[in-house]
């Protein structure tokens, strides 16, 4: 269940494109890539389970717990909202509609893509109304489907690569680890993993799953069967993408190398399955991210659970078929401000025995990351920024990174300093 809530659209059409530009540096990039989209959200998982481990609350509170009410309250927010009925869940849809269903309809128009939201987003809530369900209709039923055919996608890419390796291109060239990370980060995972984590310790506990050690060896375990899962898939696609040179004439996005590779490879038929893939991915994610948006304002307001699954199901049909592009345009710089937070929030989180005031550290460490993080999505908003050209990865979109890391380690000085002085004295 896990890996099916990770795997959306854009994690199957980011890696064959990484693949392509990365020509001889495959390995280098790869690497970067399944370190910041594969490892990254599992420790994020895993911190999520720590602190609950620890602690007589779960989730986000528990995580959260060092700082102001207001801020975690405000950021859990932000992230639910975005990640829920503003971006991630309308654009399921929506990719579900342009590659699962419009290839074989042609330009049926904006009527096209309402008739097809609508029963998609209803299915959606559907599942998602009842939790105690989740993991026997996602884990045993539709990710099996979904691990089957990627299975089928994957063996054919191995055993009959349809083109050649393509010459690495643009920042491929140089610095093949560092675009690899950065197209990782791009999957916004980690993010997911927030949400996710806290939905599975309330699942583990609807399964009888009370005392908080057996919540962290479960959660760990989730989390290590969908890195292994999510690994396979990343991996069989960069080879795709790295074996499409003279197959793939259009290479302007992943989504157009898998099309042009499926049907070389298996042609018309691979376009079903293609278009099958596409659509239960993009399905699983939906009610995943639904999920968890719903449980969480529910813990927040009180309103009922199955109330918040109907009115962020609706809100997502709108979203899907109302002005997505200008939503995508506003959504991304914010995107870009918030995701620093949530990384920064997973490093103090399995950081925090080291340090001797962890409520200090903690606020200190996030509103850093917060105002660096800031300046990226300003950024990212198209705003000039050339005054901060001079931080350290501002061009890449990471000024947030070092000021980060650097403020960690003083908190950890602050211990030492501190436990010397004790000792002085």
């Amino acid at each position: 269940m896990t890996f099916a809530f990770y795997l959306g659209a854009g994690n199957i059409i980011f890696p064959p494109l990484a693949g392509f530009m990365a020509g001889e540096h495959l390995l280098a990039t790869m690497a970067g890539f399944l370190l910041t989209a594969v490892g990254l959200p599992l420790l994020t998982l895993i911190a999520v389970a720590k602190s609950c481990a620890g602690q007589g609350s779960s989730g986000w509170t528990a995580m959260t717990r060092y700082l102001p009410a207001g801020t975690a309250t405000a950021l859990a927010i932000a992230i639910y909202i975005i990640m829920g009925p503003a971006f991630a869940i309308p654009r399921t849809g929506l990719v579900a509609y342009e590659m699962g269903l419009k290839p074989w309809l042609g330009a049926a128009g904006q009527s096209g893509l309402l008739l097809y939201t609508l029963p998609f987003f209803a299915l959606v809530s559907l599942i998602a109304l009842d939790r105690g369900k989740l993991l026997d209709a996602i884990g045993k039923y539709l990710t099996p489907a979904l691990m089957v055919m990627l299975l089928i996608l994957a063996l054919g890419v191995f055993i009959a690569p349809q083109g050649s390796m393509p010459e690495a291109s643009g920042e491929y060239v140089n610095t093949p680890l560092i675009r690899g990370m950065l197209e990782g980060y791009n999957t916004m995972d980690t993010l997911a993993s927030l949400m996710f984590g806290t939905l599975i310790i309330g699942l583990l506990r609807q399964k009888g799953v009370e005392d908080y050690p057996s919540q962290f060896k479960y959660l760990t375990i989730a989390g290590l069967i969908s890195a292994a899962g999510l690994s396979a898939v990343y991996i069989s696609l960069f080879h795709l993408g790295n074996s499409a040179a003279g197959v793939a004439g259009d290479i302007s996005n992943g989504g157009a190398i898998v099309n042009a590779y499926v049907l070389s490879l298996f042609g018309l038929p691979g376009q079903f399955i293609l278009a099958a893939i596409i659509t239960l991915a993009c399905f699983t994610s939906a009610v995943g991210l639904l999920c968890a948006g719903a449980d969480y304002f529910h813990g927040l307001t009180g309103w009922a659970y199955r109330k918040w699954v109907l009115l962020l199901g609706s809100l997502c049909v709108l979203v899907a078929n109302v002005g997505l592009s200008q939503l995508i345009s506003l959504s991304i710089p914010v995107l870009v401000a918030i995701y620093p937070v949530a990384v920064a929030l997973v490093l103090v989180t399995f950081l925090k025995d080291y340090f001797g005031r962890p409520r200090l550290v903690f606020r200190s460490v996030l509103l850093v990351a917060f105002l660096f993080g800031c300046l990226d999505g300003l950024g990212a908003a198209g705003m000039k920024m050339d005054a901060f050209a001079f931080l350290p990865l501002f061009d890449k979109g990471l000024a947030w990174l070092l000021p980060t890391v650097l403020a960690c380690g003083f908190g950890v000085v602050v211990r030492s300093s501190d436990k010397l002085a004790a000792e002085a004295a």
